[in-house]
């Protein structure tokens, strides 16, 4: 009966997990259709890469029960090197020397070191699985910690724009299927770092659901280096539609031209007019412009 649950929600995790890979995708269709990365970062898909490497270097070394690990892990590798492949391929010099340099030192220079670290440390089997384990283990904290920043700045602007209902939501499915299959197979270096995962994803959908209502959205500035960290512009819209609206009815600059006089009698009587008024004269025309108080 474990065995069958475990496989249930084994296959569910790698549909939901498979789903939640292909989030990003409408991002990359705009950087394809505008031939730009547009200010994009190359950081998170590069953590995700490096956590799918990590994951199926340890579903490898199992000695059972390691299938379903490796099987998600796999096609997480390969779309995120897609992913990777396209923002190099768009992105500007600066952006593709930071991310070659970050590729090479994050994912081929570090995992590498993990794996012969590992290999030649550890001789035997379920030593080698426990470090790896807990590596894996401790990456998926720092993973899953990630969303702090966002949950801060949501609290911080009263603003859901940066932090998707949907995306959560499945998020927090896929700790919820991944953490039973970890208790099942009775795997907790799978299992614990999801109990993380499932607590920040229900803090994200409450805050979601208090703040969801607010007309506000937040524009992101670029901060120059070296300077003072820049608090977000927080734009009311409903109060800015207010002052607009006011303004329309309140106020306003009439102008009114007046054509060139032709005789003395006219002329006489326009001044007294703009003696009353106010006039500017432009371009041989008189315009009044009328006092406000």
């Amino acid at each position: 009966m474990a065995y069958f649950l475990s496989s249930i929600f084994g296959i569910l995790g790698n549909i939901i997990s498979f789903c939640v890979f292909l989030a990003p995708v409408p991002t990359f269709c705009k950087i394809y259709r505008r031939k730009s990365t547009q200010g994009f970062q190359s950081i998170p898909y590069s953590v995700a890469l490096f956590s799918c490497m990590l994951l199926l270097y340890y579903g490898y070394i199992k000695t059972q029960n390691g299938i379903m690990i490796i099987t998600i892990n796999s096609i997480g590798c390969a779309i995120e090197t897609t992913y990777l492949v396209i923002f190099l391929i768009y992105a500007t010099k600066e952006s593709l020397i930071s991310t070659v340099k970050l590729l090479a030192l994050f994912n081929i220079l570090s995992f590498g070191i993990i794996v012969v670290t590992t290999i030649l440390m550890t001789k035997n089997g379920p030593k080698r699985v426990a470090v790896v384990g807990w590596i894996c283990a401790i990456f998926s904290v720092c993973v899953f910690a990630a969303p702090l920043s966002i949950m801060r700045l949501v609290i911080r602007t009263k603003s859901v724009e940066y932090m998707p209902f949907s995306l959560s939501f499945f998020l927090t499915l896929c700790a919820v299927m991944w953490f039973f299959y970890g208790l099942l197979i009775k795997d907790y270096y799978v299992a614990a770092p999801n109990v993380l995962g499932f607590i920040f994803g229900i803090g994200q959908m409450v805050l979601y659901m208090i703040y969801k209502g607010n007309r506000k959205q937040v524009k992101p500035m670029v901060q120059p280096k070296g300077e003072a960290p820049v608090p977000p512009i927080v734009v009311d819209l409903g109060a800015i539609l207010e002052m607009q609206e006011k303004s329309t009815m309140d106020g306003g600059v009439i102008l009114e031209n007046q054509d060139k006089p032709v005789g003395g009698d006219e002329d006489g009587g326009q001044k007294k007019e703009c003696m009353e008024k106010g006039c500017v004269d432009v371009d041989g025309e008189k315009t009044i412009i009328p006092s406000i108080g």
